[in-house]
């Protein structure tokens, strides 16, 4: 689904070259549910830009669904969602109805499977309240769970998600939660999701990806991310100590039979 094959970002800057991402590879297979962390200016963001085609990549390649995302951006955007937590794509002044409508739209979506697609996230992400509210006056739970469907109204194979659950209450932030895991474990859609909040991690997430100073820094289950650190068995405590000690980081924790991995950070 996704292949990154070093690729690198850079940006130039009051004449200077900063490199956002750094020879970074990486693999999502199809029906996967991966979990980015690192911390902040660490190179995610930069990231998801390049395999939403937003960016391309200064050096390397990538490709997601088979198709180069800067060159075949609109083919891109059939096969993908996307969510950023702290910006919304839905019209602030228009009701959430009118909104999905003008998704329809864009994305040329069939007015009969619209509405059978429009009706399945409604009754799942309990919308039917507020469709009709303009997406201004919807809390920040109504307005993520609008997002989400909004993201999801094509049918995409993959879902990328930025910070979806930031500024959640513990109530909508679960219901986000159960939302996106029976997405992935029952219509087994791909989802790659960037966030500082590992609980998000823990709940969703089989694999975890950890991006340091634009590197990839770790690649494994939950379970080994926590192995890397011997004692704890708090993520977010483990987390916290890799950031600070980026040098112990590793690619994952070596199996039985085979050579300890170098540090890539």
């Amino acid at each position: 689904m996704i292949d990154a094959d070093r690729i690198g970002r850079s940006f130039r800057i009051r004449g200077a070259t900063v490199h956002a991402v750094r020879d970074l590879s990486f693999h999502v297979a199809a029906g996967e549910f991966v979990g980015c962390l690192g911390p902040n200016g660490a190179g995610k963001s930069t990231t998801i830009k390049m395999l939403t085609g937003i960016l391309a990549p200064t050096s390397g390649r990538v490709t997601v669904a088979g198709l180069d995302p800067t060159r075949r951006r609109t083919a891109v955007a059939r096969e993908i969602g996307v969510v950023f937590g702290q910006r919304t794509t839905l019209w602030w002044d228009l009701p959430l109805r009118d909104s999905f409508e003008l998704v329809r739209l864009l994305y040329k979506v069939d007015r009969v499977r619209f509405r059978e697609r429009l009706g399945e996230l409604t009754e799942r992400l309990r919308l039917g309240e507020f469709l009709a509210t303009p997406v201004r006056q919807l809390s920040l739970g109504q307005r993520m769970r609008g997002d989400i469907a909004a993201a999801l109204l094509h049918d995409p194979s993959l879902l990328v998600l930025d910070e979806p659950t930031i500024g959640l209450d513990v109530v909508s932030k679960a219901e986000v939660r159960a939302f996106l895991r029976d997405l992935n474990t029952e219509r087994g859609t791909t989802v790659l999701l960037t966030t500082h909040d590992v609980g998000d991690v823990e709940r969703l997430c089989r694999r975890v990806i950890l991006i340091d100073h634009g590197r990839l820094a770790f690649d494994g289950t939950v379970d080994e991310l926590r192995a890397t650190v011997p004692g704890e068995t708090s993520i977010e405590d483990v987390v916290a100590h890799l950031y600070l000690n980026s040098s112990a980081l590793r690619t994952r924790p070596p199996r039985p039979g085979e050579d300890s991995p170098t540090a890539t950070a």
